[in-house]
């Protein structure tokens, strides 16, 4: 698929975002669309699995058929045969009338399961023969009759776990997992959580006639960071309550913690370093953002001075000719020659940024800015944007001078 023809589809769908697990999801939609074949859609709450049906039958033979989502943790167990397979007059006490189910009305289109393994154990039967067979029958009828429907089925449960604790049959999961599409989850596409914020808050700013809200370098790196538990749903969410509620349109990072669970944070930290058993504070979680937001910028800068080296040493390669004689005698091609102090400095540094954990960081970077503020500590607690407190809590935990 060409990526023309990729943008074109994310443009139609109203998808956000470049990552290549996403991406891969929308070229195996596509591709398997030409077929009948079941397909499963994998991911966690929130990540967007509803998009992935409607690519598949939009691009499918069977386009200009119905289609119709059912969320099947939304029916009431004792409804939902009636719901799927449609029931007979006098089915069960409310079944005044017949009426048909989806399986019938959906017929020669696409019919999308979600939540499909929240379905009881009996309605999974029924669903396994429809899936096997092509055939189903009413409630309270003994007539079997046909269907010509595409099945589509999405879940967030962890489907092996439920077969072993007997909620979801192997058989059926066998069945509906001809083709998986694994939708990733949003801190598994960092990349794409500034785009989609913005995306957001744009929208939420022109529904309601409101500068839009525009986010600092380390409340982005802060917000690329968190967890997300509830993924894009509670990105949406949080985008739309800084958007009503702030004042002012510029967000840093002391503004947009007040909008993230702190326990989400701890678990996101966690991802990236080593983590205390008791935890960490609200302040120092800011803290160590912020130090990450640093450390990047630091290491962007020695990426810089690497490539300008690496342009000069490229450069005295070409020289394969000559060669330079030691004052002792010896001789050394220029591929053996010593490095110079920047070069050696360069090494050194990016060395010491890959030995680095959370807690070195820290260390580091508060000894750092006592010795760049002559040792004054007030000074110092302001450029790091800690409490004085807190900044001599850490410099006796760290045995700093």
């Amino acid at each position: 698929m060409s990526n023309l023809d990729l943008q074109r589809i994310k443009q139609q769908f109203s998808i956000i975002g470049n990552s290549t697990q996403l991406n891969r999801g929308i070229e195996i939609a596509v591709q398997v669309a030409l077929t009948d074949l079941s397909v499963l859609i994998s991911g966690e709450s929130g990540v967007g699995k509803e998009h992935f049906p409607k690519i598949i039958h939009q691009h499918s033979p069977r386009k200009h058929g119905p289609y119709f989502a059912i969320n099947c943790g939304a029916i009431p167990e004792g409804t939902i045969d009636a719901e799927l397979f449609g029931h007979t007059k006098g089915a069960f006490t409310d079944a005044k009338s017949e009426r048909k189910g989806y399986f019938e009305i959906a017929e020669g289109g696409t019919l999308f399961l979600d939540e499909v393994g929240e379905l009881p154990l009996s309605t999974q039967a029924r669903l396994l023969r429809v899936l096997e067979t092509g055939e189903f029958i009413r409630m309270g009828d003994s007539k079997v009759m046909k269907t010509n429907v595409r099945v589509v089925a999405a879940t967030n449960l962890n489907i092996p776990k439920a077969i072993e604790e007997g909620r979801f049959r192997e058989d059926l999961f066998y069945r509906l997992n001809t083709i998986e599409i694994k939708v990733p989850a949003l801190r598994e596409r960092k990349e794409d959580i500034p785009l989609l914020f913005r995306k957001f808050v744009v929208d939420f700013a022109e529904k309601y006639r409101m500068p839009a809200i525009r986010l600092t370098e380390e409340a982005t790196e802060m917000l690329k960071s968190y967890y997300w538990q509830g993924n894009v749903r509670q990105l949406k969410n949080v985008a739309q309550q800084i958007s009503l509620i702030e004042k002012h349109r510029e967000i840093t990072p002391d503004i947009l913690a007040h909008y993230l669970p702190a326990h989400q944070m701890q678990r996101g930290l966690a991802l990236v370093g080593q983590q205390s058993s008791k935890g960490a504070s609200m302040e120092e979680i800011k803290m160590l953002y912020g130090l990450i937001s640093a450390m990047k910028r630091k290491i962007d800068m020695l990426e810089v001075q690497m490539e300008q080296l690496q342009g000069a040493s490229e450069t005295r390669t070409q020289l394969e000719d000559e060669i330079v004689e030691w004052e002792q005698g010896q001789v050394l091609t220029t591929s053996q020659m010593p490095m110079t102090p920047n070069e050696v400095s360069v090494v050194t540094n990016i060395e010491d940024v890959n030995d680095l954990n959370l807690i070195d960081i820290q260390r580091e970077t508060i000894q750092r800015a006592l010795n760049k503020n002559k040792g004054n500590r007030k000074a110092t607690a302001i450029e790091l944007g800690l409490s004085e407190r807190t900044l001599y809590r850490k410099i006796k935990e760290y045995g700093l001078q």
